[in-house]
């Protein structure tokens, strides 16, 4: 029997622009099942980094709910929200958001120290070895290439070994062979893991790779966007 992990309910999120209010997402629903690999899709400017922010209780929505592994985030406070995303979400940003003044090894720890994971630092250094960074604990991000920065931020997402993955066009910033190697990256560790994965993306390789398809216009499913991959990635 498949289980929902994600659901949303008629989410419209409006946000302050620079003339008024403006409705980024009209009415989203849909509902993600345990397990599957998700790929947001559409052009620039159509909600889908913000519908990854709704998903991940970043942004609230305006009107709708939101509901992550049983859990209304709509009803949470942000104090919850933050605890919430600690124990069950590891999120990857395109900007890689590693602390300058901090290692690898302690970009990687830090979030499992803050949960006071007791085994913190010998996870993180098994999650650098498991993207091919154990040689770099020691590092600094101005230490490291691009795409090396990249596998440390999936490592931090991964090491708390979170249900869900959220992802920001994860190889938005990296060259074509760096990319092709996150993403390899990114589906062998949701494998190994066991989570749910939802990411944004404009690369349509990458897309292909996910179960399903769901492609965003003006904030709202486009008429194909639910349909079996292989008709939406056309």
């Amino acid at each position: 029997m498949t289980e929902t992990v994600l659901s949303l309910q008629n989410v419209h999120l409006e946000l302050a622009g620079n003339t008024g209010p403006v409705e980024i997402l009209h009415g989203i629903s849909l509902k993600v099942q345990r397990g599957e690999s998700i790929g947001l899709t559409g052009p620039s400017g159509s909600g889908k980094s913000s519908l990854l922010m709704v998903m991940g209780g970043l942004e609230l929505p305006t009107r709708g709910e939101v509901g992550a592994l049983g859990h209304d985030l709509s009803a949470m406070s942000e104090d919850q929200l933050a605890f919430f995303r600690r124990g069950n979400m590891g999120i990857v940003f395109q900007s890689f958001h590693l602390l300058p003044t901090m290692t690898a090894l302690e970009n990687v720890a830090l979030p499992m120290e803050i949960a006071g994971t007791s085994e913190a630092f010998e996870r993180a250094r098994a999650e650098l070895d498991a993207v091919g960074l154990g040689h770099r604990c020691a590092h600094f991000p101005s230490q490291m290439s691009g795409g090396e920065q990249q596998r440390v931020a999936l490592a931090r997402a991964l090491a708390p070994r979170p249900a869900l993955i959220l992802a920001d066009e994860p190889t938005g910033n990296l060259d074509e062979a760096n990319g092709t190697q996150i993403m390899d990256l990114l589906f062998d560790l949701r494998d190994r893991h066991g989570a749910t994965l939802v990411l944004v993306t404009h690369a349509r390789d990458l897309a292909a790779r996910c179960d399903r398809v769901i492609r965003l216009r003006d904030g709202q499913i486009d008429a194909d966007g639910a349909q079996p991959l292989a008709q939406a990635v056309r």
